[in-house]
């Protein structure tokens, strides 16, 4: 069964094997690229069984066109600022953003810089819209996806970034400063079915795991929200 899947790859070989450990007579196969890749490859013809999403409007868009049957949330995230270890300009809430020289975000046609876009919208309202503005005159990179903005921070090549909690967990050259929930935006996850897809018992069954206690184990272990929660 071939599953394709936007991000998150270390979480997914994990349920990879968890599931063929299960299921031992299956082989899961795992592509992974930003979830708008992986819809325009679908769109263009590519065939797989399952498709995971970190973003619910691409996945709308693949069901609205009859390659997906349906889907399933089968987990969340939110966002959060991630800072250098040794943390150089002083940011230790969501208040301190302005004290950053270099921030990088994601683009604005991928799921993490969607969102980080959303949240930027919020925090406007509630705390002024000058504030925002000043903190996007200081993002000096976007990137396609958020181990690429993860990683501007590891190298120290700039002040502060927004990731997923779950991309913020992996790393040791990062520290976390939580965005207020009120103001954080929760991103879904759906997984569903392709109509084309070769192995639609192995599908199902892959989904299924997905969102069993076991699955959801794995996903919470790896600091993402389950439904189950």
């Amino acid at each position: 069964a071939r599953v394709v899947v936007g991000e998150e790859r270390g979480r997914f070989q994990e349920l990879e094997r968890g599931f063929e450990v299960v299921h031992p007579d299956v082989d899961v196969q795992l592509t992974f690229a930003g979830s708008q890749v992986l819809r325009l490859q679908i769109e263009q013809g590519a065939a797989p069984d399952v498709f995971a999403s970190a973003n619910e409007n691409h996945m709308q868009a693949l069901i609205d066109a009859g390659h997906v049957a349906g889907s399933q949330v089968f987990a969340r995230n939110e966002l959060v600022i991630i800072v250098p270890t040794n943390n150089p300009a002083g940011i230790d809430a969501l208040a301190d953003l302005g004290n950053a020289t270099r921030i990088v975000i994601g683009t604005d046609n991928v799921p993490v810089g969607i969102y980080t876009r959303q949240f930027f919208d919020r925090a406007g309202r509630e705390l002024g819209q000058a504030f925002i503005d000043d903190v996007k005159r200081r993002i000096v990179s976007e990137e396609s996806n958020a181990r690429l903005v993860r990683a501007k921070v590891e190298m120290g090549e700039v002040d502060a970034a927004i990731v997923y909690r779950t991309d913020a967990l992996p790393s040791d050259r990062a520290r976390v400063v939580s965005i207020p929930s009120a103001l954080n935006v929760v991103a879904s996850y759906p997984i569903g079915s392709l109509t084309g897809g070769p192995h639609k018992a192995e599908a199902r069954a892959f989904i299924a795991y997905l969102l069993s206690p076991l699955g959801r184990e794995t996903l919470a272990r790896h600091g993402f929200l389950t439904e189950g929660e």
